[in-house]
């Protein structure tokens, strides 16, 4: 047998996903679609709605540092191929997410968070663990996880200056793709999970977007 052609080993599993986490924490992503900040004009000129700005934006960076993390952990354990081409396809639209969000904060004079690589271990792991429970569950982790960062970042809505037009759009934009995820995940079989599992969520989640917001 060609050596071109062998079977994949867990080895090479491992070290496809180790390179995928290295550039998406590492390497400046690039994103397939155009930004939906488009021509908008800055217009968040004060120091501490800057600051504010791009603090939140800083955590909606992280947010997709850890859901990358998650749809590649998912994927990596997933039974079905149907199911792991679909985390993989949605990992793509974070791709774009990551992207937007980090120029928004490179905008506003400001970095990304300096605990990217915590964000995106811990997150592999719980994907991981997320699919060997089976692709039902995982698909119903998937759509919770999407219900969850949509309600975040309609708060994200409310918080962000009046006058971000430029954050606003790419926000919006992400609350459209996040849905989506969501809706999708549920249609292909998605469980619902337990209230404590959901609650759990939450509180890792408010950890992360507490601290991301100042690191």
């Amino acid at each position: 047998m060609s050596t071109n052609h062998r079977p994949r080993s867990l080895a090479d599993a491992l070290i496809r996903e180790f390179d995928r986490g290295l550039r998406t924490v590492a390497a400046a992503n690039v994103a397939a679609r155009p930004n939906p900040a488009g021509p908008a004009p800055e217009s968040v000129t004060e120091a501490a709605a800057r600051r504010h700005a791009a603090g939140l934006m800083r955590v909606n960076h992280a947010g997709e540092i850890a859901a990358q993390a998650l749809y590649h952990g998912q994927a990596l354990t997933a039974r079905d191929r149907k199911v792991r081409a679909k985390l993989l396809d949605a990992a793509r639209d974070e791709t774009d997410h990551l992207a937007w969000c980090e120029a928004r904060v490179r905008e506003l004079d400001s970095h990304t968070s300096l605990l990217a690589p915590v964000w995106y271990v811990g997150a592999f792991a719980i994907g991981a663990v997320t699919g060997l429970a089976g692709d039902r569950t995982s698909l119903g982790f998937v759509a919770e996880t999407e219900r969850q960062v949509v309600e975040h970042l309609e708060s994200h809505m409310h918080e962000l200056p009046e006058d971000d037009e430029r954050s606003r759009r790419i926000v919006g934009q992400m609350q459209d793709d996040e849905a989506r995820h969501g809706s999708d995940a549920t249609k292909a079989g998605g469980r619902e999970l337990p209230r404590p599992v959901r609650e759990l969520m939450r509180r890792a989640a408010r950890i992360m977007t507490r601290t991301a917001y100042y690191v």
